[in-house]
């Protein structure tokens, strides 16, 4: 198991690097095949969140999946453990959902219903993109989006809508429930 540990504004001992590769590998026994896993823990010296000062992300490919999560603390230790138990939850719960999809057999479609638009017109003057990122867009079905965007964490997600080849976008609406926008 390739399991990649860095450090930004901080460095690492080889006790604690072993320390995190020891969890990480062990939250992993669920699947038998992981791919590469990366994770990175930074410092923030802003005196202000001295209980969240050390933040750590662990970033992962399974079953063709990418989950990630990220977890604070005041200390590695502390940061370590939550990451790892949210790891180990989020890692759980795609297991659950590929034996759930796998047995169903029968596929449901999100937002069978109409289709709703938010129309929220805030004008903002001064807006500015602070960071871009670049990733590869699969086919996949809006089950499959939706899975994915919850290993991510993310609240809402770019896809390409393999029943209609049109592109797509998974948001989480604010009573929890997901909506789809797509393209007339």
């Amino acid at each position: 198991m390739d399991i990649r540990v860095h450090a930004t504004h901080m460095t690492l001992g080889e006790e604690l690097q072993e320390l995190i590769r020891e969890k990480v590998e062990h939250a992993t026994r669920v699947f038998d095949e992981t791919g590469a896993i990366d994770v990175e823990l930074s410092k923030e010296h802003n005196p202000r969140i001295s209980g969240e000062r050390i933040r750590l992300e662990i970033t992962s490919t399974v079953v063709g999946q990418v989950v990630r999560v990220e977890a604070a603390g005041g200390d590695e230790r502390a940061a370590l453990d939550a990451a790892i138990d949210k790891y180990e939850r989020r890692l759980r719960r795609l297991k659950d959902r590929l034996i759930t999809r796998h047995r169903k057999g029968s596929e449901k479609r999100l937002n069978d219903g109409p289709h709703e638009v938010e129309d929220s017109t805030q004008e903002d003057h001064e807006l500015r993109i602070d960071r871009v990122k670049r990733f590869a867009v699969k086919p996949m079905t809006p089950q499959e989006a939706a899975l994915q965007m919850e290993l991510l964490g993310h609240s809402f997600y770019l896809f390409l809508n393999a029943e209609t080849d049109r592109y797509g976008v998974l948001y989480r609406r604010r009573g929890g429930s997901l909506g789809l926008i797509e393209p007339q």
